[in-house]
């Protein structure tokens, strides 16, 4: 059964048959050729699936970073970040990054970034000399942060697929989702130097204490979000909540960038994308019960022990997996249906949980800047009008960074875990 399951994902794959509905028909061809259970399975884990309380923070996080957009948050943000970094040369550049780090913070949606910052920063670097292409990859490796620092989608689909700790989880990605963005900092700070750009990019740009007076309000949101988290005041859950009365509430009353006819379009995109990631979660949910079922967790992790004799090694050859394995599949999928079953393997070689967690999230984050089917990069083609075959050059020193930081990620367990331990320990 399972590996008529297995092949037949494959194959749907291979005809581009939508991820969801590809993982959804092959538990319906693996319970068609399998043992007697009845159809009801279907509903049943569908259901169950669903009914996790920590995943009703996707939908009110993904309002929260679309609202963040229509009401001017984003732009606010924007303004604050170039009048901190915008005087040097290649500022422009590095403004992007700090933005999509700012904005992380709240959205926890890298595609959210991608639109939200980069339809105001893109076409600004285009303006300042850098090449629409550069500017298109550095989007969509910058608004990766948006899965990567706290709070964050994948983070929450982990944590509800394992049983582990979301707060924990968001925690640990702080000093990742930190050193990943001064990594691209720096590495977009020495492209311009070298090759003469962004000599200009302080043109315009506000003074810090009048941007800091206008922004405020907006980057008050992340200190309320993450304080109110870390400091026991809200679970992430009801953070969730909060940053979207928050954001509707400024982005309405306070900004009056907000109209009904707006709210009314916001709602609407934000259900389309939830209902996206919700019907993958619950054909995932499927298509887990019916492996595990099969026993295939237990026979993969006495494959891999055998494969593998020490943690660096697992580490190691997990991460090339997940790299490729995220160019082709779409995070959450990939999340939902792998996590369960290598998070055994890993404790069982002494890799703690959250530790982990943070590996799978920044790896096939980078499944979202990797062709053929990186969605930051498809986002960010379309605000630059460039083909996705223009960004492949730019984009390869990008991936580079973040596969390197990557490594430190996975072989310093400190980066993760210290400032957990310093909180929940």
């Amino acid at each position: 059964m399972s590996q008529l399951m297995i092949l037949s994902m494959l194959v749907f794959f291979g005809l581009t048959v939508p991820i969801s509905v590809s993982i959804g028909l092959s538990s319906l061809a693996g319970i068609a050729a399998g043992e007697n259970l009845p159809w009801l399975v279907v509903a049943q884990q569908l259901y169950a699936a669903l009914d996790k309380y920590p995943l009703v923070a996707i939908p009110f996080f993904i309002l929260a970073g679309n609202l963040m957009e229509a009401g001017g948050i984003s732009e606010r943000m924007v303004d604050f970040a170039k009048s901190v970094v915008g005087g040097v040369q290649g500022g422009l550049a590095v403004t992007c990054v700090l933005t999509c780090m700012i904005f992380a913070a709240v959205a926890g949606s890298s595609v959210a970034t991608t639109f939200a910052v980069g339809a105001i920063l893109i076409p600004a670097m285009v303006r300042h000399g850098y090449p629409a292409p550069f500017a298109a990859s550095l989007q969509a490796s910058a608004a990766e942060l948006g899965v990567i620092i706290p709070p964050s989608i994948p983070m929450i689909l982990y944590a509800v697929s394992t049983d582990t700790s979301t707060g924990e989880l968001f925690i640990g990605g702080v000093v990742p989702g930190i050193l990943i963005g001064v990594a691209l900092m720096g590495y977009v700070w020495f492209y311009a130097r070298r090759n003469g750009y962004g000599k200009q990019d302080g043109d315009g740009r506000l003074p810090l204490w009048p941007s800091c007076r206008r922004a405020w309000l907006a980057l008050l949101m992340p200190v309320i979000i993450l304080g109110g988290i870390y400091g026991g005041v809200f679970t992430p859950t009801e953070a969730s909540v909060v940053a979207v009365v928050y954001a509707l509430a400024v982005g309405m009353i306070i900004y009056r960038s907000i109209t009904f006819a707006t709210l009314s379009a916001t709602l609407g995109r934000s259900v389309v994308s939830t209902a996206a990631i919700m019907f993958i979660i619950a054909n995932a949910g499927v298509f887990s019960f019916l492996l595990n079922r099969a026993g295939i967790p237990g026979a993969l992790g006495a494959w891999l022990g055998t494969l593998f004799s020490d943690q660096f090694t697992f580490l190691l050859g997990v991460n090339a997996a997940l790299f490729l394995i995220g160019m082709f599949i779409e995070t959450s999928a990939a999340i939902v249906v792998l996590a369960p079953l290598l998070l055994p393997v890993a404790t069982a070689f002494g890799v703690d949980p959250v530790h982990f967690g943070i590996i799978m999230v920044v790896n096939l984050a980078l499944g979202m800047i990797t062709p053929p089917f990186g969605v930051n990069l498809f986002a960010a083609c379309s605000i630059a009008k460039v083909s996705l075959e223009q960004l492949v050059r730019p984009l390869l020193p990008f991936v580079g960074v973040v596969v390197a930081c990557l490594m430190l990620i996975t072989y310093v367990p400190d980066l993760t875990l210290a400032l957990r331990d310093l909180v929940y320990r």
